[in-house]
């Protein structure tokens, strides 16, 4: 626990800039410079991530990186939508995010961590949080395993670096390893909920994992930040995949299902209405669905874009009117852009990069034209000038 001077530097200057704090150690004796530094980045990082922790006075934060790579409050909450129960196991507790906010919908709660600091940390802020029915131990889940009792639901986030601190995304390579670990993990409870990486190949995962019952792909703001598979022993012929986007007001929410071929319908000609599907449900490769779902077509197979000639305000990702479209000749394109000095630019199949084509279009970045510059079935390279509804 920081001193009381160091509280008192903490409180003051929360809302400084810590390299410039971090050079002035010597001026300040009494202070712990760098737990000072830690606990004003870390709240400075929660005051975006974890609204509701920051507001929330004396809470203790972590070093950078186990900031980073915790749980959203907005994806934690849409955790707690999936499980409740009488007793729940977090095997790989780390900050403590997830495990504080699925814990309150749950009876008891047990929290495993094998960092001490960490167990140190989340032993403080659950007394403060009046999450009192959350267990702390500290050891190995792998080790501990055997000594839980039976539980509804384990919730486990494999940690996602290498002895060398490096990234890794495949589930064999996360501690714990989870494919290794499965039957014993099943054994424990009726269903596992295991967060992944968003870089995860959900098929090859699918592959490793033997008790899947059905997956969520997680986006915050059109941005993928996780997948969680949720593990079962009961018998699933056909795997549901939730896509949810989490947006400030409000959310975006699909369903389709792993491996089934939908009939795409194929545009011959860019109606009034361009729609872009949300990266949940990009990444989930739910798009083919989509077609059925909403009457819409598709421009070309690897285009993933849509049009339609009506608007569709329930459409899960983003809706364009459009303005224009013109093959990729000089003159169609100057009449296509009518002096537009900046704008928006999308390349979804097509051959050059954004700051290619800005460059050859000589448009800055930005304003309210959105352009499209992509693929249509016929082989034609197009761009699209559209505007938001």
């Amino acid at each position: 626990m920081p001193s009381q001077e160091t509280k008192n530097f903490i409180a003051a200057h929360r809302n400084d800039d810590i390299r410039s704090l971090a050079l002035q150690a010597k001026r300040y004796p009494d202070v712990d410079m760098r737990e000072a530094v830690t606990q004003i980045e870390g709240w400075q990082l929660a005051k975006e991530k974890l609204p509701e922790w920051a507001a929330t006075e004396g809470l203790l934060y972590p070093p950078r990186l186990s900031m980073e790579q915790c749980s959203s409050q907005a994806t934690a909450l849409y955790k707690a939508r999936i499980a409740s129960g009488n007793q729940l196991a977090d095997i790989t507790g780390g900050f403590g995010i997830d495990c504080s906010y699925l814990a309150q919908r749950f009876e008891k709660a047990i929290y495993i961590e094998r960092n001490k600091t960490l167990c140190d940390i989340s032993q403080h802020n659950f007394g403060l949080l009046g999450l009192d029915k959350i267990e702390i131990i500290n050891g190995q889940s792998e080790e501990l395993l055997e000594q839980l009792p039976h539980c509804n639901w384990i919730y486990a986030d494999p940690a996602r670096r290498d002895s060398s601190g490096g990234k890794v995304v495949a589930l064999a390579d996360c501690e714990p390893n989870i494919p290794l670990l499965e039957e014993r993990l099943m054994s424990k409870c009726d269903k596992a909920m295991i967060k992944c990486s968003p870089m995860l190949d959900i098929t090859a995962a699918c592959r490793e994992l033997k008790h899947v019952g059905e997956i969520h792909v997680v986006a915050v703001n059109n941005e993928c930040k996780e997948l969680l598979f949720i593990l079962s022993d009961e018998t699933v012929t056909e795997i549901p995949i939730h896509c949810i986007n989490i947006l400030k007001e409000s959310s975006q929410q699909f369903c389709c299902t792993m491996g089934e071929s939908y009939c795409t319908a194929y545009a011959e000609s860019i109606g009034e209405y361009l729609y872009e599907p949300n990266a949940a449900i990009q990444k989930a490769g739910c798009n083919d669905a989509l077609t059925q779902s909403f009457g819409i077509e598709k421009l070309h197979p690897n285009s993933q874009l849509f049009t339609s000639s009506k608007h569709l305000k329930e459409f899960p990702g983003r809706s364009f009117i459009v303005e224009g479209v013109s093959r990729f000749s000089k003159g169609e394109i100057k009449s296509l852009l009518n002096g537009i000095k900046k704008a928006n630019i999308t390349i979804r199949n097509f051959p050059d990069t954004v700051q290619g084509l800005r460059k050859r279009l000589k448009i800055g970045e930005g304003g309210d034209t959105y352009i499209f510059a992509t693929t249509l079935y016929n082989g034609e390279k197009v761009l699209i000038k559209c505007r938001k509804p």
